[in-house]
Formats: C-alpha cells, structure tokens, sequence
C-alpha cells in the first residue's frame, strides 16, 4: 500500500466579504486516520474544511500536500487524491443512482478517452460499499435522505482518493441513518487506510468515531488531539457554553457528553 500523502495548514486565514473565519489555523491532518473538526455554530468549520479542499482561497497562510502547495496543483491532479462532499450538494434532475456515482470518475478520464473497465469497476466498488447497488438504475430524488447520502458518498469514493473531506454528511439525517453513515465511513478508513476529515454537529458521535479531533473556537484551533484528551467538561463550556459532566460512553469507552441544563441538576428527581 503506497504512503498516505501529508496535508497540512500553516498559518490559514480565510473568510467572505473581507470578514476572517478562520484565524491563523496550523494543523497536520493524521494519515490515515478519521479526523473531526468540532465547534459551535459559525465558529468556522466549514470554511477550515472549505479552505483545505480549495473550495475557498485562503487570505493568508498555506495548504500543501507533501510539501507543496495545493495552489500549484492542477484541478484533475489535486481531484485524484483529494475528494471533497460538501454540505448539501444540489442533485441533478432526473440522474439515476449510477449515473451520479460515475462522475465521480471525471478526474481519472482522459481528455479524449472514453469509459474504461477500471472506471466500471470503481464504480462498482464504490456503490457495494455504500450499500446502495441495487438503487443504481432509479433517479436519486426518489431515495430517502439516508439513502441520497450513501450515493453522495459513494460517489466522492469513485475518484479513489486517498484523502477525504466530508461537510457534515450526517445533517439532516435521524439516528439510525447517521450511525449507518458513520459505520460505512469507519469501514473505508479501515479497510482501505483512506484519511478521513470531517466536519460533525454532533459531539458524542464526533468521540465515538474520531481517532483525532480538531477544536474550533470564533476562528482558532483551541485544542486538538484524541477524544478523551480534547473532550472534557471545561472546553466543551468554554466552545459551547453548555454546562455537562463528560462521562465514559458505556458503548464504545470513549467520551460522552451529558448536557445539565437547569432544570435537572439533581441526579436523583424523578
């Protein structure tokens, strides 16, 4: 298996209408491994992943990818080993399920070559992982939304990238379908080393499936490192403002966030 490549931010400012969202961020994505970048709401998420994947160019500071900026690599290039899902992706009307994960394959065609057995394979390989085989010949608008965004996926895993971003890919979605999600994903960094950067809403399932995890706060990288050293009581006060006691999850041993709020501080009312 062939090195997962380094990517890095040095320095990242980045923001819209001359407004800074993100502010100054340095951090080394772990090879290999799923990362989860976590944070309040407008803390800034978005837009690090955003401006990771150049979706969003950067004001100041750098991403590179094995020592070279993501700048200087051409769109194709950069697209077959950097794969991005962004948050709400807009579906095309009338594309049946296969029809949507074989874009996916767009960075590997040739400029005048056609469809080949690699590019049928991919995407074969690419839907039985998602679960989602037997949907490839109905329009993806007639899927439910855990369903659209196991295809969504799917596709993202065509290109046969060996870095991933996904902007919050379980939004939206109840828990069964989230924990589905997030299952499939944890498989594909498994079993095929794939880097995983994530964005989560969620913080409990943000510490049940990160190896790593990224703390945003207004803009800057607060804190990072695994799960049980990043999320303790006082930073989860200090990024959310919520008042909890962060107990050892009784499933998966990792931390687990329990919200007091003022209406039930006494463990023992009814």
């Amino acid at each position: 298996m062939k090195p997962t490549p380094v990517f890095q931010a040095e320095r990242l400012e980045a923001g819209y209408d001359h407004k800074t969202v993100v502010d100054g961020v340095s951090l080394v994505v772990p090879s290999g491994r799923i990362s989860v970048i976590i944070g309040a709401n407008g803390c800034g998420k978005s837009t690090l992943l955003k401006t990771l994947a150049r979706l969003i160019k950067p004001s100041a500071g750098q991403v590179t990818l094995d020592g070279r900026s993501i700048g200087s690599i051409a769109p194709k290039q950069l697209a077959r080993t950097v794969g991005i899902l962004p948050q709400s992706p807009i579906v095309p009307e009338g594309i049946s399920v296969a029809d949507l994960v074989g874009r996916g394959r767009y960075p590997h065609q040739p400029l005048l070559g056609g469809w080949s057995k690699k590019d049928t394979a991919a995407v074969a390989e690419a839907m039985d992982l998602m679960r989602v085989t037997e949907f490839a010949d109905k329009p993806i608008d007639e899927l439910s939304g855990g369903q659209r965004q196991r295809v969504w996926i799917a596709m993202a895993l065509a290109q046969q990238t060996d870095i991933l971003f996904l902007d919050e890919p379980t939004t939206y979605l109840d828990i069964t379908y989230q924990v589905e999600i997030l299952d499939l994903l944890t498989d594909l960094n498994r079993d095929h080393g794939t880097t995983i950067v994530m964005v989560l809403h969620d913080i409990n399932l943000s510490a049940r499936y990160a190896d790593y995890i990224f703390a945003l706060h207004e803009g800057k990288l607060v804190a990072e490192g695994k799960p049980a050293d990043v999320v303790t009581g006082s930073l989860v006060k200090d990024i959310f403002g919520l008042d909890c006691t962060v107990i050892e999850d009784p499933v998966s041993g990792t931390p687990l966030v329990v919200p007091r709020g003022r209406h039930h501080v006494s463990a023992g009312r009814s």
